[in-house]
């Protein structure tokens, strides 16, 4: 478990709640325990987010969370870090970069985006503190929607549909930090006009394409 060095009302043991000698823990209720810590975090920020708050959400015992997490900051990270499994699992092939990353603006896929930055937006007080909370957030808010972007830039090089020379690796974090700067500094919504303006307005061109409806630019010969 990660352990973090946290200051706080939370981040002490009581003698009621503290783990007994030989006790088996119960991890069945984990993932109700999480998302409501998530849901907590999100409504009301790391600083104002209590242990008390979360175990009401989740209609758990207090105790019950101190036996698993000895702290709100090491139940902060495990509760970041779950937010990345089974994310992306299965991406769009339209057979074109445009295709492919309009095709992953989904209303779903919105209303999640817009969540996690949410939470990135509720933990941005202790990033600076904790490295593992930075760490999470990059790990299930950044690289994921990152290692996408990466996808659909490599098999349009492979397609030939663009250059083999563009910078994958920077031009694959301009939405995902655009997003997150919208959301953290403008306090703005991440929603599909935003997102439709970033692909034919900055992603496309960056890459030699048109916007939508535009003739692609000619790809350089690969090894060129």
């Amino acid at each position: 478990m990660t352990q973090l060095d946290l200051s706080g009302p939370d981040s002490e043991l009581d003698s009621e709640s503290s783990p007994k000698l030989g006790r088996k823990r119960d991890h069945s209720r984990d993932p109700e325990i999480l998302e409501a810590a998530l849901e907590v975090l999100a409504e009301s920020g790391y600083d104002g987010m209590t242990i008390d708050m979360v175990a009401a959400r989740a209609k758990a015992g207090k105790g019950t969370l101190y036996r698993r997490w000895a702290s709100k900051g090491e139940l902060v990270v495990d509760a970041v870090a779950c937010m990345k499994r089974g994310q992306y699992d299965v991406v769009p092939d339209t057979g074109t970069l445009r295709g492919d990353l309009v095709a992953m603006i989904k209303p779903a896929s919105i209303e999640d985006g817009e969540r996690k930055l949410q939470i990135m937006a509720g933990v941005m007080s202790m990033i600076s503190r904790s490295p593992e909370l930075s760490d999470a957030i990059n790990d299930a808010i950044i690289r994921p929607r990152a290692e996408v972007n990466r996808l659909f830039l490599r098999r349009a090089m492979e397609r030939g549909e663009i250059s083999s020379d563009i910078d994958v690796e920077t031009l694959s974090l301009v939405t995902p930090a655009m997003a997150a700067y919208r959301t953290l500094i403008l306090k703005k919504p991440v929603d599909r006009e935003f997102l439709l303006a970033m692909i034919d307005h900055v992603m496309l061109p960056a890459v030699g394409l048109g916007s939508a409806g535009a003739a692609p630019a000619q790809a350089a010969p690969v090894g060129a």
